[in-house]
């Protein structure tokens, strides 16, 4: 249903002109932000007097204020937060002060603490400063002058002695800098459990109500001002949490939108039939179209192909049934889930078309008086969506395999790029294709059983080349180097600061976006602002914490992909761990996949947070459901950080029932009323965020499990192994299982030493000897390395024919862009039927995953 909050349909659609006229200005690393003002004015061509600007909460710099921040939490009151603050040992008596009033406010403190410091050592140092006191007030001036001159050199002397005393041992004993239990930073002491309970009490649900409504007040299609608009907005947020470094990186990349007029489906023939489809009916924040699809204007008969297989198609070719010069209509989701394989599907059958609709059995649809309207996709709801080939290529389309920086010249033609389809295409709501469906009764043949969707009032045919002749226009303006940017907000750690923990969530949409990323984008802005309080109280982490807001994700991946091409060897260094959040909350069932290292942390944390109405914790409905952390596809931006820079992953969320994906239907009205009314599984999300951040930025040993990783190789070797004995192919898995035993046996001598470590400095009250201290930070590399070493970084390396992707446990799932593949490169070539490629590639996999292992111990 409409929002009624606000008025979507007055919002004109912007011309293509309109759309990138701001953004095509380049920037990088922006501070200022003058002249904005006007041009926020013009976004989408709303009348300035209806259109207020984004606007960023101030960071509250009181405790006062710190209350008011979290009305409606479980904290009520400003005294409630002192005691937080004090059990956290942070001294806040300045209560409103200004940045300059807090840095004043701490120089104050840690003059307070060296002038406790002094007396404390005082007694051992009192025959030095009878004479330090009888200089400054007992002896007179000829007397002082001469004694000078007689023995200056020997008093200063002793003086620097007793600083450097004094300095030595608040540094080392006072300053307590070497006890990992309570770190000391500006003066002030933090232990690991204040600092994360400090972060999960601060979480705030209505601030994440607020920041929603605000992301979903106009939409925001990469390259367009509203996700420009939207870049500003966060970047104000990183400067408000006072990160260190805010950056803005342009990439010029590949990008189509739908020209004026430019689109239509209808039927023509017979003239009896003649009708058009409506395309969005009231759903029309934003044109309904396929990024990224095929501009063209094509006429042929109406095929009903279900789901848009490859299975589907033979079916028909089967049957007698030609689809040579036809349009295919075909229906979201079912046996092949990604929208682009269906197109292509489509196009390797001979159609010169494609029309993807969404069959209300597909999309939540229940009959009965139960059926609460507007929970999921109203009858013109319309699922728009990128139509580009992930599986194949990941990134800008044009430049497969390294950055589109501005000025690159390298760069393919759309004809010659392996990540496009080559046949026009468009998306249809169910009430606009139920006309199509009713046009094809009597036309070919009645089809199986299994495909009869759940539109009303058909009679179900497959169609042929009698059907009806329908055209379909697809006129798009395909823009080469169009400008989208990421926007970066970096905290410096305090010991390992070359090496850094990466925060990731995508803000464009394809209209307003509550659910996909908005959810996400909400929850990302909330712990940012939670590590801005932690910031203004002196905290520091161990490792650099790096945030990032991806632009052009749903063309593509394209952000984020372009980013890590432009940085690989950077990040391949050092890069520890990636945390990407999308679709934050669809429904409320904590879902997670990724690099197996994160399992142990991720279920330690699941622990600590309590479902919000179930009375059981997170980690209790895990495992009450058998619930394992899964392998990573290709469905958002880890992609290129886990499969070609090799930084550990992981991707989560909450999820639930179908809703009314990527239309404009999915609006802030819909969150507050069916996705998560009072925003608590939100809440929880940004408390599971934000504590996973601080496992790994703030824990001295990094908290990977390679124990748990090698067991999940095993399993996969044996279900690999078990799907060739299913199809009795004679292959010698032999290596594969030798590779995993051997990092089984490693990885648990790598765990020993943890333990030692732990025993050691824990067992000693937190104090760690610089020996220990380097041989952890090199372990730490160690652990971090080895997602990077199991890429497939030699001459021929990477998947057979889709080398942008390099790791040999990990990658998108060929037949469904998707989907995961485990051991992609073994698997593809065993499709191929060659039994003697699929060998070679078993033996290179597992050499690999024994080189890696070794590396554990070296």
């Amino acid at each position: 249903m409409p929002d009624e909050k606000y008025d979507y349909q007055s919002l004109p659609i912007p011309s293509y002109e309109e759309a990138i006229g701001h953004a095509s200005s380049s920037r990088s690393d922006v501070g200022d932000t003058d002249g904005n003002d006007a041009e926020r004015q013009g976004l989408l061509q709303r009348d300035a007097s209806n259109y207020q600007p984004p606007t960023v909460e101030s960071v509250r710099g009181s405790l006062d204020d710190l209350a008011s921040s979290v009305s409606g939490s479980s904290r009520g009151s400003a005294e409630q937060l002192r005691q937080e603050i004090d059990q956290m040992d942070v001294d806040d008596s300045e209560q409103g002060v200004s940045s300059r009033g807090r840095l004043r406010s701490s120089f104050s403190k840690r003059f307070s603490s060296l002038t406790r410091t002094l007396s404390a050592i005082q007694r051992p140092f009192q025959r030095y400063l009878p004479r330090l006191y009888g200089l400054r007030f007992n002896v007179s001036i000829d007397d002082a002058r001469a004694r000078m001159k007689d023995q200056g050199c020997l008093m200063l002397l002793r003086l620097f002695a007793l600083m450097l005393v004094v300095i030595l041992v608040y540094v080392f004993f006072i300053g307590d800098i070497f006890n990992l239990n309570n770190r000391m930073i500006m003066g002030q002491t933090y232990s690991a459990s204040s600092v994360e309970n400090f972060v999960q009490g601060h979480i705030n649900e209505t601030n994440i109500a607020e920041n929603l409504k605000h992301i979903t007040q106009f939409p925001h299609i990469a390259g367009t001002e509203g996700s420009f608009v939207l870049a500003e907005w966060i970047e104000s947020a990183f400067h408000q949490a006072n990160f260190d470094h805010v950056k803005w990186e342009e990439y010029q990349v590949y990008l189509n939108y739908p020209k004026e007029d430019g689109r239509k489906v209808a039927i023509i023939d017979p003239p009896y039939l003649a009708w058009e489809a409506s395309l969005e009916g009231n759903d029309a924040g934003t044109p309904a179209f396929h990024g990224h699809s095929k501009s063209g204007n094509v006429t042929g008969p109406l095929v009903y192909a279900n789901y848009g297989s490859r299975e589907d198609f033979e079916w028909l070719a089967n049957n007698g049934i030609s689809l040579n010069g036809s349009i295919a209509l075909v229906r979201y989701y079912g046996t092949e889930p990604d929208r682009a394989l269906k197109i292509k599907a489509a196009e390797m059958a001979g159609a010169v078309g494609c029309i993807i609709y969404s069959d209300p059995q597909d999309d939540g649809f229940v009959k009965g008086p139960t059926y609460p309207k507007g929970r999921f996709m109203p009858t013109d709801g319309v699922q728009r969506g990128a139509v580009s080939l992930m599986s194949q290529v990941v990134g800008d389309v044009l430049s497969p395999g390294f950055a589109s920086t501005p000025g690159e010249s390298r760069r393919l033609t759309p004809e010659d790029s392996p990540g496009l389809v080559q046949i026009p295409s468009l998306p249809l709501s169910w009430s606009d294709a139920q006309r199509l469906l009713k046009a094809l009764e009597g036309h070919g043949s009645k089809v199986p059983k299994d495909w009869i969707g759940g539109v009303p009032k058909i009679e179900w045919w497959t169609g042929d080349d009698s059907s009806p002749t329908v055209q379909l226009m697809n006129l798009q303006d395909e823009v080469q180097r169009m400008p989208i940017y990421n926007v970066r907000g970096t905290i410096l750690g305090l010991e390992e600061r070359d090496k850094v923990i990466i925060v990731g969530n995508h803000r464009d949409s394809w209209c307003l976006g509550s659910v996909d990323p908005g959810s996400g984008t909400a929850v990302f802005m909330e712990v940012v602002r939670a590590f801005g309080e932690l910031l203004n109280y002196g905290w520091r982490p161990l490792r650099s914490i790096e945030f990032v807001s991806w632009d052009g994700e749903e063309y593509n991946l394209i952000g984020s992909t372009e980013y890590v091409e432009d940085h690989v060897e950077t990040l391949r260094s050092n890069a520890y761990a990636y945390l990407n959040v999308d679709v934050g909350v669809a429904g409320s069932e904590f879902r997670a996949a990724g690099s197996p290292a994160f399992e142990r942390s991720m279920l330690q944390i699941l622990g600590r947070i309590s479902d919000p109405f179930a009375n059981k914790t997170l980690k209790d409905i895990w495992k009450e459901k058998g619930q394992k952390l899964s392998p990573l596809g290709a469905g958002s931006d880890y992609v290129a950080f886990q499969d070609i820079a090799g930084t550990s992953s992981i991707d989560f969320g909450f999820e639930g029932d179908r809703y009314p994906y990527h239309s404009c239907y999915e609006n802030f009205d819909w969150m507050e009323k069916f996705g998560d009314p009072g925003f608590q599984y939100h809440k929880a999300l940004a408390q599971f965020w934000a504590l996973l951040l601080l496992d790994f930025s703030e824990n001295p040993v990094l908290p990977f499990d390679l124990e748990a990783y090698s067991r999940y190789i095993t399993e996969w070797v044996q279900q690999l192994d078990d799907h060739f004995k299913a199809s009795k192919a004679d292959i010698n898995m032999g290596p594969l299982y030798d590779a995993a035993k051997d990092l089984e046996t490693n990885a648990t001598a790598f765990a020993s030493w943890n333990q030692v470590w732990h025993d050691t400095v824990w067992g000693s009250g937190g104090y760690e000897s610089n020996l220990m201290a380097v041989q952890r930070v090199k372990r730490n590399l160690r652990m971090a390395s080895f997602d990077t070493h199991l890429l497939d970084l030699g001459e021929g390396g990477g998947i057979p024919n889709r080398t942008q992707f390099r790791h040999v446990i990990f990658g998108p799932e060929l037949s469904s862009g998707y989907g995961a593949s485990v051991f992609p490169a073994v698997r593809d070539s065993f499709s191929t039927g060659d039994l003697t490629l699929t060998q070679h590639w078993i033996d290179r996999v597992a050499h690999i995953i024994r080189d890696a292992s070794a590396k554990l111990l070296e």
